[in-house]
């Protein structure tokens, strides 16, 4: 059985957002504003897999970049005290 066009569309669009993640320019951009690439695509992945159903990856993805990001912030937080 095919996926259903609703799936094929979101997997084309997180692929494009990958694309334009792992893009140099974008990461650029991205970097400047504090944004790391990586976990920005862990983060992606883990609302794919969700969308896909696939709740156990989505849960252990988007945990990761949660985790990720707090203590990122809390350095960052740390700093400015």
């Amino acid at each position: 059985m095919s996926e259903p066009k609703v799936f094929l569309e979101l997997d084309a669009l997180f692929d494009e957002l990958d694309q334009l993640l792992k893009n140099p320019d974008a990461g650029a951009v991205l970097a400047d504003r504090g944004i790391n690439v990586s976990l920005a695509i862990v983060a992606a992945d883990g609302l794919r897999a969700y969308l896909h159903g696939d709740k156990a990856r989505a849960a252990e993805e988007l945990g990761t970049a949660a985790e990720e990001i707090a203590a990122r912030l809390a350095r960052s937080v740390g700093k400015l005290s």
